[in-house]
């Protein structure tokens, strides 16, 4: 029988695009050892996504963002969206809302240069993050 856990995340930004690694805040959900299944890692607004990605070298991070100003700039003479964050709705559905991820003993399944971010594109702001998990392991002995 699978067994469905959730929470809420609040997570502050600094910047109006930003990358900020919430991979132990989603293990920390499915925390406890007992947590064998998959969790969605899912984000309620249409100006910030989620994305899986290299942990390792902060330089990944900074050149994503870079390519992304780059193929979406902040103005363009065609933007009619009157609130000046056309860009980070275009940012938001190219990277995406939400990843899928298996877990293992209440581990995430990700490579090992792998983390799960918060992609920020219109801050900073406070962003909410849900995190829902389904855990079909039974308890060990």
């Amino acid at each position: 029988m699978a067994e469905m856990v959730k929470s809420v995340l609040k997570v502050k930004t600094t910047s109006r695009n930003q990358m900020v690694d919430i991979t132990r805040r989603v293990e920390a959900v499915v925390g406890g050892g007992f947590f064998d299944g998959f969790v969605i890692v899912y984000v309620p607004h249409t100006t910030a996504g989620i994305t899986i990605q290299e942990n390792a070298d902060p330089d990944v991070q900074h050149d994503l963002l870079r390519k992304l100003a780059t193929l979406v700039p902040k103005d363009e003479d065609y933007y009619q969206h009157n609130e000046g964050n056309s860009d980070s709705h275009v940012k938001t559905a190219m990277v995406g809302n939400n990843v899928q991820v298996i877990v293992e003993q209440s581990r995430l399944t990700l490579g090992q240069w792998q983390g799960v971010y918060l992609c920020e594109f219109d801050g900073p702001r406070e962003r909410t993050v849900i995190v829902q998990g389904f855990n079909y392991a039974l308890p060990r002995d």
